[in-house]
């Protein structure tokens, strides 16, 4: 009889071992769930850019104003990368105006997550293009853009970009020269997948 008992203790041991086996299955952990995902998304900007005029850089009187469109990919919960590209052709000092075409990695403070906003820090590199006073030149320069901001997720789908905050290094501007435009930014993304 005591043999019975002990195979019979067994057996239901092993059932709930395979049923307690069976309900973690049910969820990923938070660390394994599928994390790839797709946001796009439209914005609008202010930018100091840092050129007034002559072939010098410097502070320009004139802010520039303009709209621009952002894509960002999740790999991982860590690895991420945006595109974006921006026309600032609003409020021109002398038709001078600026477009950026930017890709890089994004990284979202995880450790500040709040209600449901997250911080993120993005160092991005690509093209800036200048058309220059009363349409004299235009120029295609390296822009290396340095920045961070702030996600706000609305739904499952919808986000806003609550404040994005640029500083840009055109390295090689003209005569060696160093160009250094900053701005903010605020948008909307919708989640495609």
């Amino acid at each position: 009889m005591p043999m019975k008992l002990i195979a019979i203790f067994l057996l239901l041991s092993g059932f709930f071992a395979a049923g307690s086996l069976a309900a973690r299955a049910q969820v990923a952990p938070a660390g394994y769930g599928r994390t790839f995902s797709v946001t796009a998304g439209g914005m609008v900007s202010g930018f100091q850019p840092d050129y007034a005029g002559g072939g010098i850089a410097e502070t320009s009187p004139n802010r520039l104003y303009g709209m621009g469109t952002y894509v960002d990919i999740r790999f991982t919960h860590w690895f991420q990368i945006e595109a974006e590209g921006r026309w600032l052709r609003y409020n021109q000092l002398a038709n001078i105006n600026e477009s950026n075409y930017l890709i890089g990695p994004r990284l979202p403070i995880q450790k500040l997550h709040f209600w449901r906003a997250t911080p993120y820090a993005k160092a991005l590199i690509g093209l800036g293009k200048m058309n220059f006073e009363y349409n004299y030149a235009t120029g295609q320069f390296t822009d290396i853009a340095y920045g961070g901001g702030l996600d706000v997720k609305i739904n499952r789908r919808l986000s806003v970009r609550a404040i994005d905050f640029e500083y840009q290094q055109w390295p090689k501007w003209i005569n060696d020269e160093q160009l250094f435009p900053y701005g903010v930014s605020v948008g909307v993304g919708y989640k495609i997948f």
